[in-house]
C-alpha cells in the first residue's frame, strides 16, 4: 500500500511534467535494458528478469518513462495470505487509485495460510525514472496485466476462530493493476536506485511490494452478506539487489 501512494504520486506529477515537456519535443531519447533482480522477506523471496524500454524527456534528458515486461518468481514457506476482496467488503471506500488510502474492514478479512506457495507471474510492466547523475539512477516500477501459472499448495483457512483444511489452493490465473483492493492477481512492483559500473552493467538495491494471490478450491470464506470468498492474497515488503545490463 505504501509503495502504490507513492507511485500514484509521482505518476501525478510526472504527467504534469511530461506535459510540459511534449510542447518543446523532447521526447526523443530512448533507454533499453535487461534487468535481473532478487529479494528477500520473513520466509519468502523472489526473483525476476524484465525487459524495459524507455523514453527519455526533459531539458536535460535526464527523467524517463516507458513500458516493459517482467517474469517474477515467489517462493516462501507457510505464508499468510488475507482476503483479497472484493473490495466494497475489505475496505471502507473503494474509489479507484485513492483506495490505498481507505481504511480496512477487519472483521470481514480471513486468513489463508498457505504451506508452499510458488508463482510465476509474466506481466507488462510500466516504469519511471530519473538521472542524478550520468552514473546514479533512481526509478520505480510496477507491473500492470498479465497472468500467473505456479505450483498448487495444501493451506489452511481461518475463519471467525475456526480453520478448515484446503487440500489444493492453486495461484490466481489473472493479473490485473486495479489499484488497491480492486487489484487481480499477482504484482510486483519497486523502488530502486542503481549505480552504473561499467558502459553496459549497473548495480541496484530496491525496495520491493509484490502481491501474490492464491485461490480455493474445496472450501470459501462466507462474508456477513453471504458472499463466497475463494481470493486470497499475501502483500510482501521485501529488500533486495540487482544487475542491469544496458543495450544500444
Amino acid at each position: 500500500m505504501i509503495f502504490q501512494k507513492i507511485f500514484i504520486g509521482a505518476l501525478f506529477l510526472f504527467a504534469g511534467y511530461t506535459g510540459y515537456s511534449q510542447e518543446n519535443k523532447l521526447l526523443t531519447n530512448t533507454n533499453k535494458f535487461l534487468d535481473l533482480s532478487g529479494t528477500i522477506g520473513k520466509d519468502q523471496g523472489t526473483v525476476a528478469f524484465s525487459y524495459v524500454h524507455n523514453w527519455r524527456t526533459g531539458k536535460k534528458k535526464k527523467f524517463e518513462l516507458g513500458i516493459g515486461a517482467r517474469w517474477t518468481t515467489y517462493f516462501g514457506t507457510k505464508k499468510d495470505f488475507v482476503t483479497a476482496g472484493p473490495a466494497s467488503l475489505t475496505r471502507t471506500f473503494t474509489i479507484p487509485f485513492l483506495i490505498v488510502f481507505s481504511g480496512l474492514q477487519e472483521e470481514n478479512i480471513d486468513t489463508l495460510q498457505v504451506q508452499r506457495p510458488l508463482v510465476n507471474a509474466i506481466n507488462a510492466s510500466f516504469n519511471m525514472g530519473y538521472h542524478f547523475t550520468p552514473k546514479l539512477y533512481g526509478g520505480i516500477n510496477i507491473d500492470v496485466i498479465g497472468f500467473t501459472f505456479g505450483q498448487k499448495s495444501s493451506a489452511v483457512l481461518t475463519s471467525n476462530g475456526t480453520t478448515q483444511t484446503e487440500p489444493s489452493s492453486k495461484p490466481a490465473g489473472f493479473n490485473l493493476l486495479l489499484t488497491g483492493d480492486h487489484d487481480k492477481g499477482s504484482l510486483n512492483s519497486e523502488f530502486f536506485i542503481r549505480y552504473q559500473v561499467a558502459d553496459r552493467f549497473s548495480i541496484k538495491a530496491l525496495y520491493q511490494f509484490v502481491f501474490v494471490e492464491y485461490k480455493t478450491e474445496n472450501i470459501v470464506q462466507i462474508a456477513p452478506d453471504g458472499t463466497e470468498i475463494d481470493r486470497f492474497r499475501n502483500k510482501a515488503n521485501n529488500i533486495g539487489l540487482g544487475i542491469v545490463y544496458h543495450l544500444k
